[in-house]
């Protein structure tokens, strides 16, 4: 399995921020049956201590229900193959989960400034995640689609991870050259992609158009690698069209809201006759009762 550090500091960070006091790591032993040192590491500089090695969907059947040696969680975050995330879908309501995170998504827009090596690059670092993945280009120059997939072929050819980066291609990987950047923006919006790289001439004229996207990254020195670990928003992001209705992680996913109300007798005589009027059309006339009760008519 891949080893993916910023993935747990990605998680970890925002829960020490919102104050979560009890934090366990689940991750699954390497061949010599030994958690990944680099992995330790990340987890103590975000000082957890608590490291279960177990993985899978069993780690997250084992985190929902509780067992003799792990105990029960109340939200479980984080990446996983395929059986994780069915996995999360099946226990969330006993517990609560981030998100659904399918393969991940790129989605480059590029006018005739873009660097084609640029751009044949960045699609590469996203298609090299796994076969799953895909890798989207949007071009209002078909001399760019053109340049850009000579890019893919020779750049890729030096790499390793070759069977991913073939499959990715192969399986989701695409081209469209549209006739001007609005379309190339409507087009990214109905896909609403985990990223958006914006290799335009003006990029911060359009980045308000986009309103479906997982991170943006502006210009030619924005690369999304930098976005993946570095420039500070969270990777974890949303996938599959989920962008339509889903944000990034972040402390807001570590914390929970409470209502509070009190009335005085005179504010709550003021209100009684409407929420009297709203229970009787509902037919929960104790509803209305509780109100009269309390009023000096009753």
């Amino acid at each position: 399995s891949q080893l993916l550090v910023s993935s747990l500091l990605m998680n970890l960070v925002p829960a020490k921020v919102a104050g979560v006091e009890e934090i366990a790591v689940f991750m699954g032993p390497m061949r010599n049956r030994k958690i990944d040192p680099h992995m330790l590491v990340a987890a103590a500089a975000c000082d957890v201590r608590e490291i279960y090695k177990c993985g899978g969907a069993q780690a997250v059947g084992a985190m929902a229900y509780g067992t003799d040696t792990i105990p029960k969680v109340d939200k479980i975050v984080g990446p996983g193959n395929l059986y994780v995330q069915l996995a999360k879908k099946e226990v969330y309501g006993p517990v609560d989960i981030d998100k659904l995170a399918g393969p991940s998504e790129v989605l480059i827009i590029a006018d005739h400034t873009a660097n084609p090596a640029y751009v044949a690059a960045d699609l590469i670092s996203q298609a090299e995640h796994s076969v799953e993945c895909s890798a989207i280009l949007i071009t209002t120059s078909r001399e760019m689609a053109e340049q850009v997939c000579a890019e893919i072929e020779r750049q890729a050819q030096k790499l390793p991870r070759q069977s991913e980066l073939t499959g990715a291609f192969e399986n989701y990987g695409v081209a469209f050259v549209v006739a001007d950047l609005a379309e190339a923006v409507e087009i990214t919006n109905e896909i609403a992609p985990e990223h958006v790289e914006l290799e335009v001439e003006n990029p911060i004229e359009w980045v308000g158009a986009i309103r479906n996207a997982g991170a943006i990254m502006l210009g030619p020195y924005t690369p999304e690698s930098v976005g993946d670990y570095i420039a500070g928003p969270n990777h974890i992001l949303p996938t599959g069209g989920a962008a339509k209705y889903a944000s990034p992680l972040s402390v807001d996913d570590f914390l929970k809201k409470t209502s509070i109300i009190s009335y005085t007798k005179t504010a709550l005589e003021k209100v009684t006759p409407a929420v009297v009027k709203l229970a009787q059309i509902e037919g929960l006339q104790g509803h209305a009762e509780a109100m009269k009760i309390r009023s000096n008519k009753h």
